[in-house]
Parts: structure tokens; sequence; C-alpha cells
């Protein structure tokens, strides 16, 4: 029995399950190591471009905010929030990656939204806190089940369970009325096989922008069996949020007279002329996610991983409308006191109810010399959309109760087949491959949200697509000795449209699939108390999906394909143990980001704002929106005893909101800075309380950290023949000098 526990231990990644001494058949002490397929993390040997954080290193800046301001720590990533405050909508880049091109995955299963590709924090708040560690690999990476694995992929672990009963209260309040409440309990060990664990949190903030509240609630809960060579692990986890919408952005002319200022749910004036907003302005949503995964060792070098997953999505958001023509939304203008109404006041609900089920699986083959990997996963996604009018300002007509004026339906199968090895040619080579086959079928039908002018009806939806995709990677490995490593890899992928690219394409256009080479090039240089780490990436692609500069109504920025772009860069990553207790981390990226032959397409009105059509603008060679080319990451940490001390500074250079490389529609680059301040205290042999302190932009800086931008051509009222250019801004600026304080008691 002892063999085969250590033979789990050398197979599965990320711990030992045997701690303690044996006694007849069962053991006293077993440290659970959770299912977890293994197939999307990457080793020290293999030849990638990725970092790793600690649950200690999540933990120790887990106050409130979302998984996207934590991954600030590591290479590359630039965060963003809507509220201003990481708490609520947020999101995050990887070398200019977006959100949608990022895969996503806990314990191998998918977590991206099958249409619009991205995963939204919002729905899962608190996540953090049920995170065992966490792997980002830049670039291709290894194949990952579920969508949007093109430039970067993010792989977390759930938490392990302890080996003796535990409970953890941990309290925070701060800056913005931001409160946070998580209650953690765990069963440890039962009768050598059992393990339970469970979490409850509650986050509210008003955020750092007017109205930008949020209200979130999750769960957390997991049931482990452990027998011999076998885990069979239950997880249950979701959330449910209500957020007030911040996504419509500050205007330009906001920024220095109230950059808090948020025109989300205005309402007109009163009769005082005080500005009037709608309460009920927010999005909603519940989600709930079934895992369950079983861990089957047959031999010390044989283990096969499967799972089954189910994610439950229902939610809508509701807005106040001002002055919106009736007939897009399905109602028939109407007569009040002779005067004919063709327009009203509104209040609609976007609604979505999604079901997201399927499998994945690998087999693990693992000798000395050799470490194999096969296996894949099949998913099905359905997705109902549709919108529904809860209130028309003085309409006579008739309007039954949640008037429905658009609806369609999403369906998409996605299955992966895929076999990685890496073999060990020498004491100092290694050689690596991973090839991947997926198969996506992918069908709308219906009605979109949006009125067609030209057919006088809705948008009609009729998306039948099915893609083939081959996605092959390579790379070598050298160990020149114990100090010096050095490796290069290639790989190609593929990535099909997301729902947005299909609804929100222009008139008779329709998007194609996007590939990318990529090449990393990489060293590393270790010892007892430094590490250096360099790699140079260069990632080509064809018919990349780029931002157009449009936006729709509810902020999300449009995408059209472009034949050839690429990113080219330099990271620079180094840790250090300095004298006195401290620590240092630091990383540096310097990148080129550029679009070959770009033309940009400008809408064009006239006087009387009626569309005549657009123009187009031949650019040439330019930067890529949202890729900045220097950002860069501090970290210094005293840790002495019960104390802990440190000092966190990101920087991101310029950043361009749209693709013309213009000045005037660019955000400006920042560094801020925050430190965190913790003290634990003893209470007993198995009990303590811990204070900690989270002083945010310290240096109060004032920045914005994301933006849209519409621009457009007018003609000019008094000549016809001229034309004004023009431009509306929406831009997201974030909390200056803010605090957060937690109390943690564990036992």
């Amino acid at each position: 029995m002892k063999k085969v526990l250590l033979s789990i231990a050398g197979l599965v990644y990320g711990g030992m399950l045997l701690v303690g001494q044996e006694n007849s058949d069962s053991l006293q002490f077993v440290h659970l190591q959770e299912v977890q397929v293994v197939s999307s993390r990457a080793s020290d040997k293999s030849p990638l471009s990725y970092s790793n954080l600690k649950k200690e290193d999540i933990q120790g800046l887990n106050f409130a905010q979302d998984i996207p301001s934590l991954l600030t720590l590591t290479p590359s990533v630039v965060a963003t929030s809507d509220a201003g405050t990481g708490i609520g909508y947020s999101s995050f880049r990887i070398r200019g990656t977006d959100a949608n091109r990022i895969n996503v995955t806990a314990n191998g299963i998918p977590m991206n939204d099958s249409e619009s590709h991205s995963v939204f924090w919002v729905n899962i708040p608190d996540f953090a806190s049920s995170i065992q560690d966490l792997q980002v690999q830049r670039g291709l990476g290894t194949s990952a089940n579920g969508a949007g694995a093109f430039g970067a992929s993010i792989n977390m672990k759930t938490e392990n369970s302890a080996n003796n009963p535990h409970a953890e209260f941990s309290s925070s309040y701060g800056s913005f009325d931001t409160r946070k409440a998580t209650l953690k309990l765990g069963t440890g060990l039962l009768n050598n096989h059992w393990a339970f664990d469970s979490r409850l949190s509650s986050i509210s903030s008003q955020g750092y922008i007017d109205r930008a509240s949020a209200d979130l609630k999750s769960y957390f809960l997991q049931a482990s069996y452990f027998n011999n060579n076998m885990i069979i692990k239950g997880i249950v986890f979701g959330g449910q949020e209500e957020t007030y919408h911040a996504w419509d952005g500050v205007p330009k002319d906001s920024l220095k007279t109230n950059r808090r200022y948020n025109p989300s749910g205005y309402m007109g004036s009163d009769a005082n002329g005080k500005p009037q907003y709608y309460d009920k302005q927010t999005d909603n949503f519940v989600q709930t996610n079934y895992h369950l995964s079983i861990l089957q060792v047959l031999s010390p070098s044989i283990q096969i991983n499967a799972s089954l997953h189910y994610t439950r999505g229902d939610g809508y958001y509701e807005e106040y409308k001002r002055d919106r023509k009736l007939e897009e939304y399905g109602l028939k203008p109407f007569f009040n006191q002779d005067e004919l109404i063709e327009k009203s006041d509104m209040v609609r609900q976007k609604v979505i109810a999604n079901d997201f089920f399927g499998t994945i699986f690998s087999l693990n083959y693992k000798t000395n010399a050799l470490d194999i990997i096969g296996g894949g996963g099949a998913n099905k996604y359905i997705g109902d959309h549709y919108g529904r009018l809860a209130w028309v300002k003085s309409y006579l007509g008739e309007l039954s109760p949640h008037h429905e004026f658009y609806r369609s339906k999403g369906t998409k199968i996605d299955a992966n087949m895929y076999l990685r090895a890496n073999y060990a040619l020498s004491k100092q080579w290694n050689a690596y491959a991973d090839v991947q086959y997926r198969y996506i079928d992918y069908q709308i039908v219906g009605e979109n949200d949006s009125w067609d002018w030209m057919a006088q009806a809705m948008q009609k939806l009729d998306v039948d697509e099915r893609f083939k995709f081959f996605n092959p990677k390579a790379g070598l490995f050298y160990r020149i000795n114990p100090h010096h490593d050095i490796f290069f890899s290639l790989g190609m992928g593929h990535r099909e449209p997301n729902r947005n690219a299909y609804t929100d394409a222009q008139i008779n256009e329709k998007p194609a699939a996007e590939s990318l080479q990529d090449y990393e090039l990489g060293y590393t240089y270790k010892d007892k108390y430094f590490k250096l780490g360099l790699n140079i990436y260069y990632m080509k692609y064809k018919n990349q999906l780029v931002l157009t500069g449009k936006i729709n109504e509810i902020g999300e920025m449009l995408s059209s394909n472009i034949p050839n772009s690429h990113r080219l860069g330099l990271e620079v990553s180094a840790a250090a143990k300095l004298p006195f207790f401290i620590t240092w981390n630091t990383s540096l990226t310097v990148s080129e980001n550029k679009i070959q032959k770009y033309s940009e397409h400008v809408d064009m009105y006239d006087a009387q704002w009626t569309w005549l059509g657009q123009q187009e603008n031949y650019i040439g060679d330019t930067k890529l929106s949202f890729s900045p080319s220097i950002i860069a990451n501090n970290a210094l940490v005293f840790s002495r005893k019960h104390w802990n001390v440190g000092f966190y500074s990101n920087f991101v250079g310029r950043q361009y909101i749209d693709n013309t490389s213009s000045k005037e529609r660019s955000l400006d680059a920042y560094c801020v800075s925050k430190l965190s301040i913790a003290r634990e205290f003893a209470l007993s042999s198995k009990s303590s309380i811990a204070i900690s302190l989270l002083l945010n932009n310290i240096f109060n800086r004032q920045y914005e950290s994301n933006a849209w931008v519409y621009s457009y051509y007018l003609q000019d009222k008094g000549n016809s023949n001229q034309t004004i250019r023009g431009a509306d801004f929406g831009y997201f600026p974030q909390a200056g000098f803010n605090t957060l304080m937690q109390v943690q008691i564990k036992y």
C-alpha cells in the first residue's frame, strides 16, 4: 500500500500524498492530493514560458479583489476593473492578448464561456480563496480543453483537503464601503477515506466609480474519497452577483472635473435640474458548477484521470433606455392627445440562460526517461438569448408582461484529442512534442438584439459553422548544468470566432478563424539565492480579430479580421533572497506589437446624423491596441517570524485605444504601488489570529487602465462639402489611494 501511495505522489502534480507512519492497513496521517487532470500543466523541463503562483502568494493579497488583480504578480499581465476597485466586472490581458483568447481551466475543466470565450470572474467571486495554486502559461502553451487557448492559458488547481479538522474565518473592510466575509470549514481525514471541505463568501462594495456597486455571494463545496490507489472528488461551486453598470466608461470631458462620473442609468433631470438615475440598472447572474473527477493509479507508471462537468448559468441585465424608437422593440407607434408617439423611454432586460456539460480525460504513462500524456474532451453548450420589455413610458397600446423583442439560441459542440510527450534524450537533453486535433460545430438561429434598419426588422441570425483544427507544438530543453537551462519551442494554434464576431460583423462580412505561429526561446539561471529568466517570443498572427473602434450598447468592443500582425517581445524575470529576511521578485516585458498594412474604417454622417457609409483610411504599419511596449512589476517582501510586509509596484506603458497609433486616442503610462502589512498572533498551539492591512495606490496615482473610442466624420452644418473628425470616448479610471483591513482567525 505504501508503495502505491508513493507512486501517486510521484505521478500527480503538486505534492505528496503520504506523510506519517503505517498502522496495519491504514495511515495515521495522509495528505490528500486533489484530483487533477495534469495534462495542461508545464513542468520544470517543459520548453515553455510559464509562471506558478502558490497558495501563499495568492492569499497574501486576497482581501476582496478578483483574480485578475492578483495575476499582476506575474509577467506581461495588465489588469483592469470597471468599478475601479478590482471588485465586480474585472479582466486582464497577457502580452496584449485579451481575455477571450486566454484559456482558463479549473482542475483541467474548461471555465471559458463557449460563445464569448471569456471568463466572467464576477460570477464566481472569491474563487481565489479556494485555489491551491495556479499556473500562467504565456504563448500557446500546452494543449488545453475548451475555447480561448490562443496566446495564454491559466490552469487553476483547487485547494487541497487538510489532514486535520480546521476552521477559518476572515473579514475585510475598507474604502468605498468594501466588505468581505469568508468562512471555511473542513473535516480533515475521516476513517482514513473521506474528507469534506466548504467555503461561504460574501463581498460587497460601493465602487470607486459612482453607483458602481457590487453585491456578490459565493460558495465552494467538495467531498473527497481516498482508497489505496484511487481518489474520487466531487466539487460544487458557484456564485450570485448583482452589479450596477459601470461599463459605459467616463466621458473624456468628465475626467478632469469628475473622474468618478457614471452615465449609466441616466433618466433625465427633475424639475430642479438634478440628474436622475435608474436604481435597477444592474447586471444579475447566478452560476453553478458541478465537477466529478476520478484519479486511478494502475501501476507505478500509469494513471488515468477523468472528469464529468456541468455548468448552469441564468441571468439578465436591466437598463433604462431613453427616447428609443418603438419599432426597434416590436411595438407600434401610438397617438397620445393627437400626437403620434414613435419614441419613448423604456426599461429593458437582456436575458441569457445556458447549459455547458461534458467530459475530459487523460492517460499518463511515466518512466525515468519518458513522460507521455494522451487525452481529450468533449463538451456541449446550449445558450438561450432573449430580450424583454419591463416598462414603456406612457405606452397606450397593449404590452404583454415581459414583452419579448428578440430571441436566439446558440449551440456549440467542442471536442478535442491530444498527445503530448517529453522524452529525456540524455541527462541534459529533453525533447518535447504536443499535437492536438480540435473539432467545433457552432450554430446560432433566431434574432439578434440589434435592429436592422435596412430590413426594418431585428437582425436575423443564421450561423452554421464547423471548424477542424490541427495544432502541433514541439521543443527542446537543454540543462547545461544544475544552474543553467535553455529551451526553444515552436507551435501553431487556431481559434474560431466568438459570438460577437458573428453578431456584430459588418453587413455581408463573415469572420474567419484566426491562426497563430508561436516561437519561444528561453534561458534560466538559478542557484540557492538567485534566479533569472529570459524569454524571447515571436507570435505571428494570420487573420487576427482586432478592435475596429466600434462598440455595442453595453460597451463591448467589436473586432474584424486583419491579414497580418505580430507580437515580438523579451520577458525578463528575477527573484533573489536578500539580507535581512527580504525576498525580491521582479519582471520586465519589452515588446513590439504591430499590424501590417492596416486600414481603418470610419463611419460618416450628415449634419442630421444620418449614416452615409464608411471612409477607409490607409495607415500602413501600426501598433496593436492595448498592447503596451513596456510592462514591469516589482515585489519586495520582508518575512520574519510572525511579520510579513510587502511592497509591490506595477508599471504599464502607453496603451493605444484603437489601432491607429494616435496619441490622442491612447492611455498614458502609469505606475501604481501598494503596501501590505500582516502580523500573526498565536492563540494556542492549534489556533491563530492574523491582522492585515493593504494600502492600494499609496502614491494616489490618477490613471485609467482601459477605455473605448468611437471615431466618426460629421458633415459641417454650414458646408456639406466639409467634414469634421470627431470621437466619443469612455474611460475606466481606477481608484486613487484606498485601504483594506482584514482579520483572519484559523483553527
